[in-house]
Protein backbone atom coordinates (compact mmCIF):
# COMPACT_ATOMS: atom_id res chain seq x y z
CA UNK A 1 0.00 0.00 0.00
CA UNK A 2 0.82 2.84 1.26
CA UNK A 3 3.95 3.24 -0.60
CA UNK A 4 5.67 6.53 -0.13
CA UNK A 5 8.19 5.43 -2.68
CA UNK A 6 5.60 4.93 -5.45
CA UNK A 7 5.56 8.60 -6.42
CA UNK A 8 9.32 9.21 -6.60
CA UNK A 9 11.22 5.96 -6.69
CA UNK A 10 9.08 4.07 -9.20
CA UNK A 11 9.43 6.97 -11.58
CA UNK A 12 13.21 6.59 -11.37
CA UNK A 13 12.97 2.80 -11.70
CA UNK A 14 10.96 3.10 -14.88
CA UNK A 15 13.40 5.63 -16.33
CA UNK A 16 16.31 3.37 -15.44
CA UNK A 17 14.62 0.53 -17.24
CA UNK A 18 14.41 2.49 -20.48
CA UNK A 19 18.06 3.49 -20.13
CA UNK A 20 19.08 -0.09 -19.46
CA UNK A 21 17.39 -1.31 -22.62
CA UNK A 22 19.23 1.29 -24.68
CA UNK A 23 22.65 0.87 -23.11
CA UNK A 24 22.97 -2.60 -21.68
CA UNK A 25 19.94 -4.55 -22.80
CA UNK A 26 19.05 -5.04 -19.14
CA UNK A 27 15.50 -5.45 -17.85
CA UNK A 28 13.06 -3.46 -15.73
CA UNK A 29 14.85 -1.78 -12.87
CA UNK A 30 18.08 -0.75 -14.56
CA UNK A 31 21.45 -2.43 -15.05
CA UNK A 32 22.40 -2.58 -11.37
CA UNK A 33 19.15 -4.27 -10.38
CA UNK A 34 19.30 -6.51 -13.42
CA UNK A 35 22.73 -7.71 -12.26
CA UNK A 36 21.26 -8.36 -8.83
CA UNK A 37 18.56 -10.38 -10.55
CA UNK A 38 21.13 -12.62 -12.26
CA UNK A 39 22.85 -13.26 -8.94
CA UNK A 40 19.57 -13.85 -7.13
CA UNK A 41 18.55 -16.53 -9.60
CA UNK A 42 21.52 -18.58 -8.40
CA UNK A 43 20.24 -18.62 -4.81
CA UNK A 44 17.65 -21.11 -3.54
CA UNK A 45 14.43 -19.64 -2.24
CA UNK A 46 13.95 -20.02 1.51
CA UNK A 47 12.46 -23.44 2.18
CA UNK A 48 11.69 -24.05 -1.49
CA UNK A 49 8.89 -26.54 -2.07
CA UNK A 50 7.98 -28.13 1.25
CA UNK A 51 11.21 -27.60 3.21
CA UNK A 52 10.69 -27.44 7.00
CA UNK A 53 12.88 -26.42 9.89
CA UNK A 54 15.48 -29.11 10.64
CA UNK A 55 13.40 -30.72 13.37
CA UNK A 56 10.55 -31.32 10.91
CA UNK A 57 8.14 -29.40 13.13
CA UNK A 58 6.48 -26.34 11.62
CA UNK A 59 7.95 -23.27 13.25
CA UNK A 60 10.75 -25.08 15.07
CA UNK A 61 13.78 -22.86 15.71
CA UNK A 62 17.17 -24.44 14.82
CA UNK A 63 20.40 -23.74 16.61
CA UNK A 64 21.85 -20.39 15.60
CA UNK A 65 24.48 -20.59 12.81
CA UNK A 66 27.55 -18.41 13.20
CA UNK A 67 26.77 -16.32 10.12
CA UNK A 68 23.50 -15.02 11.54
CA UNK A 69 23.25 -11.44 12.72
CA UNK A 70 20.86 -9.39 14.80
CA UNK A 71 18.69 -10.14 17.86
CA UNK A 72 16.09 -12.89 17.76
CA UNK A 73 12.43 -12.06 18.19
CA UNK A 74 10.82 -13.13 21.47
CA UNK A 75 8.36 -16.05 21.75
CA UNK A 76 4.82 -15.57 20.47
CA UNK A 77 2.41 -13.74 22.75
CA UNK A 78 -1.18 -15.02 22.91
CA UNK A 79 -3.87 -12.83 24.48
CA UNK A 80 -7.66 -12.91 24.79
CA UNK A 81 -9.82 -9.92 23.88
CA UNK A 82 -13.38 -8.65 23.76
CA UNK A 83 -14.40 -5.72 21.55
CA UNK A 84 -17.80 -4.13 22.07
CA UNK A 85 -19.39 -2.68 18.95
CA UNK A 86 -22.74 -0.92 18.59
CA UNK A 87 -24.49 -3.97 17.13
CA UNK A 88 -22.34 -6.90 18.22
CA UNK A 89 -19.60 -8.18 20.53
CA UNK A 90 -16.42 -9.78 19.20
CA UNK A 91 -14.43 -12.25 21.29
CA UNK A 92 -11.16 -13.43 19.88
CA UNK A 93 -7.61 -14.62 20.49
CA UNK A 94 -4.77 -12.42 19.26
CA UNK A 95 -1.27 -13.70 18.61
CA UNK A 96 1.73 -11.48 18.01
CA UNK A 97 4.75 -13.50 16.95
CA UNK A 98 6.91 -14.70 14.12
CA UNK A 99 7.49 -17.60 11.75
CA UNK A 100 11.09 -18.63 10.93
CA UNK A 101 12.18 -19.11 7.34
CA UNK A 102 15.07 -21.52 6.89
CA UNK A 103 17.32 -22.47 4.01
CA UNK A 104 15.91 -25.65 2.46
CA UNK A 105 19.30 -27.33 2.14
CA UNK A 106 21.31 -26.29 5.21
CA UNK A 107 18.41 -25.57 7.58
CA UNK A 108 20.07 -22.34 8.67
CA UNK A 109 17.74 -19.56 9.72
CA UNK A 110 17.34 -16.86 7.07
CA UNK A 111 14.62 -14.60 8.44
CA UNK A 112 11.94 -14.20 11.07
CA UNK A 113 8.64 -12.98 9.62
CA UNK A 114 6.46 -11.16 12.14
CA UNK A 115 2.69 -11.42 12.12
CA UNK A 116 -0.40 -10.50 14.11
CA UNK A 117 -3.33 -12.90 13.95
CA UNK A 118 -6.89 -12.52 15.20
CA UNK A 119 -8.84 -15.76 15.60
CA UNK A 120 -12.48 -15.54 16.68
CA UNK A 121 -13.84 -17.58 19.55
CA UNK A 122 -16.33 -19.33 17.30
CA UNK A 123 -18.04 -22.70 17.42
CA UNK A 124 -16.71 -23.54 13.96
CA UNK A 125 -13.15 -23.33 15.30
CA UNK A 126 -10.51 -24.41 12.81
CA UNK A 127 -13.19 -24.64 10.12
CA UNK A 128 -13.49 -20.85 9.85
CA UNK A 129 -12.01 -19.22 6.76
CA UNK A 130 -8.63 -17.58 7.29
CA UNK A 131 -7.31 -14.53 5.44
CA UNK A 132 -3.66 -13.52 5.03
CA UNK A 133 -3.04 -9.81 4.51
CA UNK A 134 -0.01 -7.72 3.57
CA UNK A 135 0.74 -4.22 2.33
CA UNK A 136 3.06 -3.06 -0.39
CA UNK A 137 5.90 -0.64 -1.02
CA UNK A 138 7.89 -2.76 -1.52
CA UNK A 139 8.93 -2.01 2.04
CA UNK A 140 5.62 -1.37 3.84
CA UNK A 141 4.45 -3.17 6.97
CA UNK A 142 0.87 -4.40 7.34
CA UNK A 143 -0.22 -1.76 9.86
CA UNK A 144 -2.16 0.14 7.18
CA UNK A 145 -4.58 -2.74 6.66
CA UNK A 146 -4.49 -3.94 10.27
CA UNK A 147 -5.34 -0.78 12.21
CA UNK A 148 -6.41 1.28 9.21
CA UNK A 149 -9.13 -0.87 7.69
CA UNK A 150 -9.73 -4.52 8.55
CA UNK A 151 -8.53 -5.48 12.04
CA UNK A 152 -10.68 -5.35 15.22
CA UNK A 153 -9.22 -1.96 16.21
CA UNK A 154 -8.86 1.06 13.98
CA UNK A 155 -7.03 4.36 14.06
CA UNK A 156 -9.10 7.09 12.35
CA UNK A 157 -7.06 8.27 9.36
CA UNK A 158 -9.25 10.79 7.58
CA UNK A 159 -7.52 14.21 7.48
CA UNK A 160 -5.03 13.16 10.13
CA UNK A 161 -1.88 15.18 10.85
CA UNK A 162 1.64 13.95 11.57
CA UNK A 163 1.45 15.24 15.16
CA UNK A 164 -1.94 13.69 15.90
CA UNK A 165 -2.21 11.70 19.10
CA UNK A 166 -2.57 8.03 18.14
CA UNK A 167 -5.67 6.38 19.52
CA UNK A 168 -7.32 3.11 18.52
CA UNK A 169 -11.09 2.64 18.53
CA UNK A 170 -13.22 -0.48 17.99
CA UNK A 171 -13.56 -1.08 14.26
CA UNK A 172 -17.18 -1.59 13.25
CA UNK A 173 -16.00 -2.54 9.74
CA UNK A 174 -13.63 -5.32 10.81
CA UNK A 175 -13.75 -8.52 8.78
CA UNK A 176 -13.25 -10.67 11.88
CA UNK A 177 -16.97 -11.51 11.88
CA UNK A 178 -16.60 -13.65 8.76
CA UNK A 179 -12.91 -14.64 8.64
CA UNK A 180 -9.91 -15.04 10.89
CA UNK A 181 -7.15 -12.58 10.04
CA UNK A 182 -3.36 -12.93 9.77
CA UNK A 183 -1.46 -9.69 9.06
CA UNK A 184 2.04 -10.32 7.72
CA UNK A 185 5.05 -8.01 7.62
CA UNK A 186 7.36 -9.07 4.77
CA UNK A 187 11.09 -9.36 5.41
CA UNK A 188 12.71 -6.17 6.79
CA UNK A 189 9.36 -4.43 7.43
CA UNK A 190 7.61 -3.96 10.76
CA UNK A 191 9.47 -6.21 13.20
CA UNK A 192 10.35 -8.82 10.56
CA UNK A 193 14.06 -9.09 9.97
CA UNK A 194 16.60 -10.96 7.90
CA UNK A 195 18.85 -12.97 10.20
CA UNK A 196 21.37 -14.59 7.87
CA UNK A 197 24.36 -12.58 6.73
CA UNK A 198 25.35 -12.07 3.12
CA UNK A 199 24.01 -10.01 0.24
CA UNK A 200 22.65 -13.04 -1.60
CA UNK A 201 19.94 -13.60 1.03
CA UNK A 202 18.79 -9.97 0.83
CA UNK A 203 18.77 -10.09 -2.95
CA UNK A 204 16.47 -13.07 -2.81
CA UNK A 205 14.02 -11.55 -0.33
CA UNK A 206 14.08 -8.21 -2.18
CA UNK A 207 12.90 -9.59 -5.53
CA UNK A 208 9.52 -10.09 -7.17
CA UNK A 209 9.63 -13.89 -7.14
CA UNK A 210 11.73 -14.34 -3.99
CA UNK A 211 9.36 -12.13 -2.02
CA UNK A 212 6.28 -14.05 -3.22
CA UNK A 213 7.90 -17.40 -2.49
CA UNK A 214 8.95 -16.31 1.01
CA UNK A 215 5.42 -15.14 1.83
CA UNK A 216 4.01 -18.42 0.51
CA UNK A 217 6.35 -20.42 2.75
CA UNK A 218 5.44 -18.28 5.75
CA UNK A 219 1.71 -18.77 5.09
CA UNK A 220 2.07 -22.52 4.68
CA UNK A 221 4.03 -22.78 7.94
CA UNK A 222 1.45 -20.70 9.83
CA UNK A 223 -1.32 -22.95 8.51
CA UNK A 224 0.49 -26.11 9.61
CA UNK A 225 1.54 -24.67 12.98
CA UNK A 226 -2.08 -23.74 13.77
CA UNK A 227 -3.78 -26.80 12.25
CA UNK A 228 -5.72 -24.75 9.69
CA UNK A 229 -5.32 -27.04 6.69
CA UNK A 230 -9.10 -27.47 6.56
CA UNK A 231 -9.86 -23.73 6.47
CA UNK A 232 -10.75 -21.96 3.23
CA UNK A 233 -7.94 -19.50 2.47
CA UNK A 234 -8.07 -15.93 1.18
CA UNK A 235 -5.37 -13.39 0.29
CA UNK A 236 -5.65 -9.60 0.62
CA UNK A 237 -2.96 -7.15 -0.47
CA UNK A 238 -2.75 -3.41 -0.91
CA UNK A 239 -0.80 -1.44 -3.56
CA UNK A 240 2.34 -3.49 -4.31
CA UNK A 241 0.71 -5.97 -1.94
CA UNK A 242 -2.14 -6.15 -4.45
CA UNK A 243 0.45 -6.98 -7.11
CA UNK A 244 1.78 -9.67 -4.76
CA UNK A 245 -1.60 -11.40 -4.33
CA UNK A 246 -1.77 -13.41 -7.60
CA UNK A 247 1.93 -14.29 -7.36
CA UNK A 248 1.65 -15.51 -3.76
CA UNK A 249 -1.47 -17.51 -4.70
CA UNK A 250 0.48 -19.12 -7.55
CA UNK A 251 3.42 -19.94 -5.27
CA UNK A 252 1.11 -21.42 -2.63
CA UNK A 253 -0.60 -23.66 -5.18
CA UNK A 254 2.48 -24.70 -7.14
CA UNK A 255 5.11 -25.19 -4.44
CA UNK A 256 3.41 -25.23 -1.03
CA UNK A 257 0.36 -27.42 -1.61
CA UNK A 258 -2.07 -24.73 -0.42
CA UNK A 259 -5.11 -23.68 -2.45
CA UNK A 260 -6.60 -20.19 -2.26
CA UNK A 261 -10.33 -19.50 -2.74
CA UNK A 262 -10.40 -15.69 -2.86
CA UNK A 263 -8.14 -12.83 -3.95
CA UNK A 264 -8.67 -9.21 -2.92
CA UNK A 265 -6.38 -6.61 -4.53
CA UNK A 266 -6.58 -3.11 -3.05
CA UNK A 267 -5.25 -0.18 -5.13
CA UNK A 268 -2.96 -2.52 -7.08
CA UNK A 269 -0.67 -2.16 -10.06
CA UNK A 270 -1.50 -5.13 -12.28
CA UNK A 271 1.06 -4.43 -15.00
CA UNK A 272 4.13 -2.28 -14.38
CA UNK A 273 4.75 -1.93 -18.10
CA UNK A 274 1.82 0.51 -18.14
CA UNK A 275 2.56 2.13 -14.80
CA UNK A 276 5.03 4.84 -15.76
CA UNK A 277 4.02 8.33 -16.78
CA UNK A 278 5.69 8.55 -20.19
CA UNK A 279 4.79 11.62 -22.19
CA UNK A 280 5.06 9.80 -25.52
CA UNK A 281 2.67 7.01 -24.44
CA UNK A 282 -1.00 8.02 -24.90
CA UNK A 283 -2.28 5.52 -22.34
CA UNK A 284 -0.35 7.36 -19.60
CA UNK A 285 -2.80 10.24 -19.97
CA UNK A 286 -5.89 8.11 -20.61
CA UNK A 287 -5.59 6.17 -17.34
CA UNK A 288 -5.15 9.25 -15.14
CA UNK A 289 -7.77 11.63 -16.51
CA UNK A 290 -10.78 9.92 -14.80
CA UNK A 291 -9.05 10.12 -11.39
CA UNK A 292 -8.38 13.82 -11.87
CA UNK A 293 -12.02 14.28 -12.84
CA UNK A 294 -13.13 12.35 -9.75
CA UNK A 295 -11.18 14.84 -7.62
CA UNK A 296 -12.91 17.80 -9.27
CA UNK A 297 -16.34 16.16 -9.04
CA UNK A 298 -15.94 15.75 -5.28
CA UNK A 299 -15.54 19.51 -4.86
CA UNK A 300 -19.10 19.82 -6.18
CA UNK A 301 -20.85 16.97 -4.39
CA UNK A 302 -20.53 13.52 -2.79
CA UNK A 303 -18.84 10.70 -4.66
CA UNK A 304 -20.95 9.28 -7.48
CA UNK A 305 -19.56 6.30 -9.39
CA UNK A 306 -21.95 6.81 -12.30
CA UNK A 307 -20.73 10.38 -12.80
CA UNK A 308 -17.36 8.98 -13.92
CA UNK A 309 -18.82 7.02 -16.85
CA UNK A 310 -18.79 10.10 -19.07
CA UNK A 311 -15.12 10.91 -18.52
CA UNK A 312 -14.20 7.23 -18.89
CA UNK A 313 -15.93 7.14 -22.28
CA UNK A 314 -14.17 10.32 -23.37
CA UNK A 315 -10.75 9.17 -22.10
CA UNK A 316 -10.90 5.85 -23.95
CA UNK A 317 -12.60 7.34 -27.01
CA UNK A 318 -12.12 10.83 -28.43
CA UNK A 319 -9.27 11.69 -26.05
CA UNK A 320 -7.29 8.59 -26.98
CA UNK A 321 -7.88 9.17 -30.68
CA UNK A 322 -6.62 12.75 -30.48
CA UNK A 323 -3.66 11.75 -28.32
CA UNK A 324 -2.72 9.23 -30.97
CA UNK A 325 -2.43 12.05 -33.49
CA UNK A 326 0.51 13.37 -31.51
CA UNK A 327 1.66 16.73 -30.23
CA UNK A 328 2.32 18.01 -33.73
CA UNK A 329 -1.39 18.02 -34.51
CA UNK A 330 -2.56 21.41 -33.23
CA UNK A 331 -6.15 20.74 -34.25
CA UNK A 332 -6.21 17.64 -32.05
CA UNK A 333 -4.87 19.66 -29.13
CA UNK A 334 -7.50 22.32 -29.69
CA UNK A 335 -10.23 19.65 -29.57
CA UNK A 336 -8.88 18.19 -26.32
CA UNK A 337 -8.30 21.42 -24.40
CA UNK A 338 -11.91 22.31 -23.39
CA UNK A 339 -12.65 18.74 -22.27
CA UNK A 340 -9.40 18.30 -20.29
CA UNK A 341 -9.74 21.74 -18.71
CA UNK A 342 -13.29 20.97 -17.57
CA UNK A 343 -12.41 17.54 -16.20
CA UNK A 344 -9.23 18.67 -14.39
CA UNK A 345 -10.43 22.06 -13.19
CA UNK A 346 -7.31 23.73 -14.63
CA UNK A 347 -7.14 26.90 -16.71
CA UNK A 348 -7.68 26.24 -20.41
CA UNK A 349 -4.65 28.32 -21.43
CA UNK A 350 -2.42 26.28 -19.13
CA UNK A 351 -3.90 23.04 -20.46
CA UNK A 352 -3.18 24.13 -24.03
CA UNK A 353 0.45 24.92 -23.18
CA UNK A 354 0.78 21.36 -21.89
CA UNK A 355 -0.75 19.88 -25.03
CA UNK A 356 -3.80 18.70 -23.05
CA UNK A 357 -1.52 16.23 -21.25
CA UNK A 358 -1.66 16.86 -17.49
CA UNK A 359 0.97 15.05 -15.44
CA UNK A 360 0.44 14.13 -11.81
CA UNK A 361 2.84 16.70 -10.33
CA UNK A 362 1.27 19.53 -12.31
CA UNK A 363 -2.21 18.53 -11.19
CA UNK A 364 -1.10 18.32 -7.54
CA UNK A 365 0.38 21.79 -7.59
CA UNK A 366 -1.88 23.72 -9.95
CA UNK A 367 -5.34 22.55 -8.84
CA UNK A 368 -5.20 24.61 -5.62
CA UNK A 369 -2.36 26.99 -6.43
CA UNK A 370 -4.55 30.06 -6.00
CA UNK A 371 -5.01 29.05 -2.36
CA UNK A 372 -1.31 28.28 -1.84
CA UNK A 373 -2.07 24.58 -1.35
CA UNK A 374 -0.72 21.37 -2.86
CA UNK A 375 -2.66 18.12 -3.24
CA UNK A 376 -1.72 14.55 -2.39
CA UNK A 377 -1.02 12.11 -5.22
CA UNK A 378 -2.63 9.44 -3.05
CA UNK A 379 -5.82 11.47 -2.68
CA UNK A 380 -5.85 14.91 -4.35
CA UNK A 381 -8.96 15.89 -2.39
CA UNK A 382 -6.60 16.23 0.60
CA UNK A 383 -4.27 19.25 0.59
CA UNK A 384 -1.50 20.92 2.58
CA UNK A 385 0.28 24.25 2.40
CA UNK A 386 2.76 24.64 -0.44
CA UNK A 387 6.18 25.26 1.17
CA UNK A 388 7.22 27.35 -1.87
CA UNK A 389 3.97 28.89 -3.11
CA UNK A 390 5.62 31.58 -5.26
CA UNK A 391 8.15 29.41 -7.07
CA UNK A 392 7.64 28.16 -10.61
CA UNK A 393 8.19 24.61 -9.43
CA UNK A 394 8.54 23.05 -6.03
CA UNK A 395 9.15 19.96 -3.96
CA UNK A 396 6.81 19.03 -1.15
CA UNK A 397 5.90 16.14 1.12
CA UNK A 398 2.78 14.19 0.26
CA UNK A 399 -0.11 15.52 2.39
CA UNK A 400 -1.50 12.02 2.98
CA UNK A 401 1.34 9.57 3.34
CA UNK A 402 3.76 11.71 5.31
CA UNK A 403 0.98 12.73 7.70
CA UNK A 404 -0.11 9.16 8.36
CA UNK A 405 3.34 7.72 9.12
CA UNK A 406 4.13 8.93 12.68
CA UNK A 407 0.71 8.38 14.30
CA UNK A 408 0.25 5.02 12.57
CA UNK A 409 3.68 3.85 13.76
CA UNK A 410 3.00 5.00 17.32
CA UNK A 411 -0.44 3.38 17.36
CA UNK A 412 0.98 0.08 16.10
CA UNK A 413 3.82 -0.05 18.62
CA UNK A 414 1.37 0.84 21.41
CA UNK A 415 -0.85 -2.05 20.29
CA UNK A 416 2.09 -4.45 20.35
CA UNK A 417 3.34 -3.35 23.76
CA UNK A 418 -0.09 -2.94 25.36
CA UNK A 419 -2.98 -5.25 24.40
CA UNK A 420 -0.83 -7.73 22.44
CA UNK A 421 1.92 -7.85 25.11
CA UNK A 422 4.76 -8.35 22.62
CA UNK A 423 7.60 -5.91 23.29
CA UNK A 424 10.42 -5.63 20.76
CA UNK A 425 13.54 -3.59 21.50
CA UNK A 426 14.12 -2.39 17.96
CA UNK A 427 12.45 0.19 15.73
CA UNK A 428 9.18 -0.68 14.03
CA UNK A 429 9.65 -0.08 10.29
CA UNK A 430 6.36 1.10 8.87
CA UNK A 431 8.03 2.05 5.57
CA UNK A 432 11.52 0.79 4.83
CA UNK A 433 12.70 2.93 1.92
CA UNK A 434 15.94 0.98 1.52
CA UNK A 435 14.01 -2.06 0.30
CA UNK A 436 12.50 -0.22 -2.63
CA UNK A 437 15.87 1.05 -3.75
CA UNK A 438 17.30 -2.47 -3.71
CA UNK A 439 14.32 -4.23 -5.24
CA UNK A 440 15.03 -6.67 -8.09
CA UNK A 441 12.22 -6.21 -10.60
CA UNK A 442 13.40 -9.15 -12.70
CA UNK A 443 14.99 -9.51 -16.08
CA UNK A 444 13.48 -8.82 -19.46
CA UNK A 445 12.56 -5.81 -21.52
CA UNK A 446 9.15 -5.16 -20.00
CA UNK A 447 7.93 -4.50 -16.48
CA UNK A 448 6.61 -7.32 -14.31
CA UNK A 449 2.89 -8.07 -14.41
CA UNK A 450 0.41 -10.33 -12.66
CA UNK A 451 -2.34 -10.27 -15.27
CA UNK A 452 -1.29 -13.68 -16.55
CA UNK A 453 -1.18 -15.08 -13.00
CA UNK A 454 -4.68 -13.76 -12.35
CA UNK A 455 -5.97 -15.07 -15.66
CA UNK A 456 -4.46 -18.52 -15.03
CA UNK A 457 -5.82 -18.65 -11.48
CA UNK A 458 -9.39 -17.90 -12.61
CA UNK A 459 -9.17 -20.34 -15.50
CA UNK A 460 -7.60 -23.11 -13.42
CA UNK A 461 -9.90 -23.01 -10.37
CA UNK A 462 -13.61 -22.61 -11.10
CA UNK A 463 -14.32 -21.80 -7.44
CA UNK A 464 -11.90 -18.87 -7.19
CA UNK A 465 -13.34 -15.38 -6.61
CA UNK A 466 -11.41 -12.12 -7.15
CA UNK A 467 -12.07 -8.48 -6.27
CA UNK A 468 -10.02 -5.46 -7.36
CA UNK A 469 -10.78 -2.36 -5.27
CA UNK A 470 -9.72 1.22 -5.99
CA UNK A 471 -10.30 4.74 -4.76
CA UNK A 472 -11.59 6.96 -7.57
CA UNK A 473 -9.23 9.90 -7.01
CA UNK A 474 -6.03 7.88 -6.57
CA UNK A 475 -3.29 9.19 -8.91
CA UNK A 476 -0.65 6.71 -7.69
CA UNK A 477 -2.44 3.63 -9.00
CA UNK A 478 -5.35 5.01 -11.08
CA UNK A 479 -8.44 2.84 -11.10
CA UNK A 480 -9.05 3.29 -14.83
CA UNK A 481 -5.74 1.59 -15.58
CA UNK A 482 -6.95 -1.53 -13.76
CA UNK A 483 -10.36 -1.28 -15.41
CA UNK A 484 -8.82 -1.33 -18.89
CA UNK A 485 -6.63 -4.31 -17.97
CA UNK A 486 -9.42 -6.33 -16.37
CA UNK A 487 -11.60 -5.81 -19.43
CA UNK A 488 -9.03 -7.86 -21.38
CA UNK A 489 -9.48 -10.94 -19.18
CA UNK A 490 -12.07 -13.37 -20.60
CA UNK A 491 -15.14 -14.45 -18.66
CA UNK A 492 -14.48 -17.84 -17.09
CA UNK A 493 -17.88 -19.29 -16.24
CA UNK A 494 -19.36 -16.15 -14.69
CA UNK A 495 -18.36 -12.51 -15.06
CA UNK A 496 -19.03 -12.00 -11.34
CA UNK A 497 -15.97 -14.07 -10.44
CA UNK A 498 -13.76 -11.06 -11.22
CA UNK A 499 -15.09 -7.69 -10.05
CA UNK A 500 -13.82 -4.13 -9.99
CA UNK A 501 -15.12 -1.88 -7.21
CA UNK A 502 -14.48 1.87 -7.14
CA UNK A 503 -15.08 3.95 -4.00
CA UNK A 504 -14.82 7.57 -3.00
CA UNK A 505 -11.35 8.48 -1.84
CA UNK A 506 -7.82 7.77 -2.92
CA UNK A 507 -5.15 5.12 -2.53
CA UNK A 508 -6.26 4.43 1.04
CA UNK A 509 -9.95 4.92 0.35
CA UNK A 510 -10.79 2.99 3.51
CA UNK A 511 -9.87 6.08 5.54
CA UNK A 512 -13.36 7.32 4.64
CA UNK A 513 -16.17 5.82 6.70
CA UNK A 514 -18.59 5.38 3.77
CA UNK A 515 -15.96 3.77 1.55
CA UNK A 516 -14.74 1.46 4.30
CA UNK A 517 -18.31 0.30 4.92
CA UNK A 518 -18.96 -0.27 1.21
CA UNK A 519 -15.68 -2.15 0.84
CA UNK A 520 -16.56 -4.44 3.74
CA UNK A 521 -19.93 -5.22 2.16
CA UNK A 522 -18.30 -6.08 -1.15
CA UNK A 523 -15.75 -8.28 0.61
CA UNK A 524 -18.48 -10.02 2.59
CA UNK A 525 -20.33 -10.76 -0.64
CA UNK A 526 -17.17 -12.28 -2.12
CA UNK A 527 -16.65 -14.49 0.93
CA UNK A 528 -20.26 -15.68 0.91
CA UNK A 529 -20.01 -16.64 -2.76
CA UNK A 530 -16.66 -18.35 -2.28
CA UNK A 531 -17.88 -20.33 0.73
CA UNK A 532 -21.03 -21.58 -1.02
CA UNK A 533 -18.84 -24.30 -2.55
CA UNK A 534 -18.19 -25.80 0.87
Amino acid sequence: MSDKTYVSRYRRVISAAALAVLIAGAGFGGPALAQQGRLAQQQPNPEAAHGNAPSGEPGARPSRPQNEAGPRLPPDSVTEHTVELADRTLRFKATAGSIPLNDAESGSLQAEIAFVSYVANDASGAGRPVTFLFNGGPGAASAYLDIGAIGPWRMPLDNISASATPALVPNAETWLDFTDLVFIDPAATGYSHIVAGGDAVCRNFFSVDGDANALAVMIRKWIEKNGRQGSVKFLVGESYGGFRVPKVAHALTESQGVGVRGLVMISPVLDFANFGLRRHMPMSWVTRLPSMAATVFETKGPFNRDALREVEAYASGDYLRDLMRGERDTAAIDRMVPHVAAYTGLDAAAVKKLGARIDTNTFQRELNRSRGMVASAYDPTITAYDPSPNSASGRFSDPVLDAIGPPLTSAMTALYQGPLKWRIHQPYRLLNGEINGQWNWGRGRTGPEVVDDLRDALAGDRDLQALVAHGASDLVTPYFGSQLVLDQIPVFGSADRLKLAVYGGGHMFYSRDASRRAFRQDALALYKTALQKE
